[in-house]
């Protein structure tokens, strides 16, 4: 068996070819554009109140921890740089790739400050709590890393998009549109690595999908009541368990035809069944949480009346 970096060495020019084929296919946008400046007003004047949203309490909680996640981009960015070759074509994708992402905090913290559906002290003193305690992470595997973010960036799209198809704004659904729209590019362009090394390597390939997917999770845990937090996003519909088998896993298993797959080792073999039952076993999960929420309203309701 090859290792993964001998792996990753061999579907280079695939990705040379994937990060010309984004190119032409994104449409750059301009954030200065979306926002509607116009309703900015002066905060040390006309001091920042919750009166003044726009939003429901909801929305802004799934908008102020999807920007939260997006503002610890420097580690992201790190840990690209750091597990692959300099002169790899994977070093001009991640100096990309940052650069896209960046827009996407900085319009969003731009709609939300213009717009006062934030608390902007709670809002800077949370960025920099959150960058303070930086990202972590188990991932040094390249193909683990391809994997992950395959998923990553499919999870954030929907995530995204969700928040802003209930924001009940224009100006944030458009301008949610436009960021889940890359971060669907940029799903395009991992997904892609990951099918170039599955026909190079199934057995290895698999074997990570099990070992990433099996225990997934996004990275904006560090962020202050996070928990909380993606349990109001989970109850709206932004992102849950459900929409995490439906929309992201499923999906991807699809995608990559886990189940046609052949001639794998037997450890391969094995993450493959795993794989295929991952589904099931997290809508379960994702039915647990919903009957335990159904619970809690009833009770509270009971409580209230």
């Amino acid at each position: 068996m090859t290792s993964s970096l001998e792996l990753f060495r061999t579907v280079e020019g695939e990705i040379a070819t994937l990060m010309a084929d984004h190119r032409e296919r994104r449409e750059h946008w301009y954030h200065h554009e979306v926002v509607p400046w116009e309703l900015g007003r002066n905060y040390v004047d006309e001091p920042w109140d919750e009166s003044q949203c726009t939003l429901s309490p909801e929305v802004r909680t799934a908008l102020h921890v999807n920007l939260l996640t997006e503002d610890n981009l420097p580690y992201y960015h790190a840990r690209l740089a750091t597990c692959f070759p300099a002169d790899s074509p994977m070093a001009n994708w991640g100096r990309l790739w940052t650069a896209e992402e960046g827009q996407h905090a900085i319009a969003m913290r731009s709609y939300l400050l213009v717009s006062r559906n934030c608390n902007p002290k709670e809002l800077e003193d949370e960025r920099m709590t959150v960058v303070e305690r930086g990202w972590r992470t188990a991932l040094e595997d390249p193909i683990d890393i391809f994997v992950y973010t395959s998923a990553q960036e499919l999870a954030t799209r929907i995530s995204h998009r969700n928040a802003g198809a209930h924001a009940d704004d224009e100006t944030a659904f458009n301008l949610m549109k436009k960021i889940a729209a890359d971060e669907n590019h940029h799903f395009i362009f991992y997904k892609g690595v990951v099918t170039a090394m599955l026909k190079e390597d199934p057995s290895q390939v698999i074997t990570s999908m099990w070992r990433t997917l099996a225990d997934f999770e996004m990275p904006g845990t560090t962020i202050p009541r996070f928990v909380r937090r993606s349990i109001g996003m989970a109850k709206l519909g932004i992102y849950n368990l459900r929409i995490h088998a439906d929309k992201v896993v499923s999906p991807l298993l699809r995608e990559w035809q886990i189940d046609q797959l052949g001639g794998l080792t037997a450890d391969a073999a094995e993450a493959q069944d795993n794989l295929m039952e991952l589904p099931s076993k997290l809508i379960e999960a994702a039915e647990l949480f919903e009957a335990r929420m159904e619970k809690t309203e009833r009770r509270s309701s009971r409580t209230s009346a």
